[in-house]
């Protein structure tokens, strides 16, 4: 439990930063984390279920382009997830929009991946 808290975090802080760094991202209705937490927590929580159950099938089925690019083609699929995750936040009513479908999806993907990456770094956690 205290793992996918962690991870529920570290995607909270990646997801207002790629919001707060590129243009095209919204989350809540203002830049400030504190006003925002409980949208930026469950619309954390949604991009972590995203990928925890879509994207392996997206992986998958993406085998071959994957293969073709040499792994660049997995910036595509996670721009996908954070569309898919939008969608689904937009659905629920929470204030989270990409306004470019592809600019500011594949930007926001990897300022995500980054700061994901730093973060499990430096974060305790079982690494896995």
């Amino acid at each position: 439990m205290k793992t996918f808290l962690i991870k529920i975090g570290i995607n909270a802080v990646a997801l207002w930063v790629a919001a707060t760094v590129v243009p095209g991202i919204a989350l809540g209705e203002s830049k400030d984390l504190g006003s925002n937490l409980i949208t930026v927590l469950l619309v954390a929580l949604i991009f972590g279920l995203v990928n925890a159950i879509v994207r392996p099938i997206a992986k998958l089925f993406a085998l071959p382009a994957l293969v073709l690019t040499l792994g660049l083609f997995i910036f595509v699929i996670n721009a996908l997830m954070l569309v898919l995750t939008s969608y689904i936040a937009g659905k629920l009513g929470l204030a989270f929009s990409i306004s470019e479908f592809f600019w500011s999806a594949v930007m926001g993907a990897v300022v995500i991946t980054a700061v994901s990456w730093f973060l499990s770094i430096i974060l305790p956690g079982d690494n896995s």
